[in-house]
């Protein structure tokens, strides 16, 4: 598996003050299994599905206890050199460029519209072993209430082209790099409680997304939406028992003719 092109979705993990509970409920929902704990970075455990690298649990810091939640990191070549464009941009970097042993390098970062992620500097460890197939990601989008700021940033600190969706019910647009999409852009409406910052919803794929969502919702999950048929698939928005926002989509299940989209000048 090659380093991923700079920009591209690549790895993804969170913070959980029950780790064993994280892992017992995406065991269940998702299928997955865990390999042993790291002692020597924070006891950060890696989640397999089929014995590929999807995802990471991991611990709080001391101090850094908070709300759960997914972290998506975007690959780069050179994080040193993404910091410096993040700040250009308007962002903040939360935490400075990192080596993680032989792994590669990382930072965490916040666009000036709040929306908080990583970057990755691929060494030993290139990032997702698989991608949208059952158990792994598939998609993520980036929910703001400013999404012209998110707009304005992320194509000026990543090589994005973007484009819009036509769709007047709502203000969604695409970052992509060269012909394929990327990641999504979606403007939070009313329908988001005022409490919810903005963030990424990473999306986890299924076999069966209904039967995902009864399994999550018995484990103590929270349907947040759907389940509900797209030309993408069939998907549904949930929280997890400790308040990480995730979907999970069934990509074999299409209904109705994919969208159009036209170029932003």
């Amino acid at each position: 598996m090659a380093v991923e092109p700079e920009g591209t979705p690549c790895w993804a993990d969170a913070m959980f003050s029950d780790v064993e509970g994280a892992k017992s409920f995406y065991g269940d929902v998702l299928g997955w299994t865990f390999g042993e704990s790291s002692s020597e970075y924070g006891n950060y455990t890696q989640a397999y599905s089929n014995g590929k690298a999807v995802a990471a649990v991991v611990p709080p810091m001391p101090g850094q206890e908070g709300q759960s939640a997914w972290c998506l990191y975007l690959a780069s070549p050179d994080v040193a050199a993404t910091a410096e464009k993040i700040r250009e941009a308007g962002g903040d970097v939360l935490m400075e460029p990192m080596q993680v042993g032989d792994f590669g390098s990382m930072l965490l970062a916040r666009d000036p519209s709040g929306v908080a992620f990583g970057v990755w500097q691929a060494g030993t460890h290139e990032g997702f072993e698989a991608k949208a197939e059952p158990g792994a990601y598939c998609w993520a989008e980036i929910f703001t209430r400013e999404p012209e700021k998110s707009d304005a940033f992320f194509p000026a600190v990543f090589p994005y082209s973007v484009k819009r969706l036509e769709d007047d019910a709502i203000d969604f647009n695409l970052y992509n790099l060269g012909d394929e999409a990327v990641l999504g852009r979606m403007k939070m409406t009313e329908e988001f409680p005022p409490e919810v910052p903005s963030y990424i919803n990473v999306y986890f794929t299924v076999d069966d997304c209904d039967a995902a969502v009864a399994k999550a919702t018995e484990r103590g999950g929270v349907l947040r939406f759907g389940p509900m048929d797209t030309p993408f698939g069939r998907f549904a928005a949930l929280s997890d028992p400790q308040g990480a926002s995730f979907s999970v989509i069934d990509v074999a299940k299409t209904t109705g003719e994919m969208p159009k989209v036209s170029d932003v000048s």
